[in-house]
């Protein structure tokens, strides 16, 4: 595998797929590479606020005030959802969902 050029070390890789329609008629799928997020950038910290052990999700109560659902597939080891039981910090991820914004790498603070 070729090693990365020196500005994209640190970040991670993410696969895209973007449709281009330019001219209207022609339309091309293009994939590839984004290099977006720098490694532990963009980490908010906040406290498990409640928990829905029997449909394995929750919500935590951020830093900024806001609220952000998870889902125990979004937890980072070793968080283990079953072991959860509300009131510990963590530090996540947020990212964009149909149903609003989702906390996600959810680790211990």
């Amino acid at each position: 595998m070729q090693s990365l050029p020196e500005e994209y070390r640190g970040y991670q890789p993410q696969l895209v797929a973007l449709r281009v329609v330019d001219p209207p008629l022609l339309e091309q799928t293009v994939r590839g590479v984004w290099f977006g997020k720098r490694k532990g950038s963009d980490m908010t910290t906040g406290t498990i606020k409640k928990l829905v052990s029997e449909r394995g999700f929750g919500f935590i109560a951020a830093e900024d005030g806001k609220e952000y659902f998870f889902h125990r597939g979004g937890l980072e080891a070793p968080l283990d959802f079953d072991r959860l039981a509300g009131g510990e910090r963590v530090s996540f991820e947020v990212e964009a969902s149909p149903k609003g914004p989702r906390a996600v790498k959810v680790s211990e603070a």
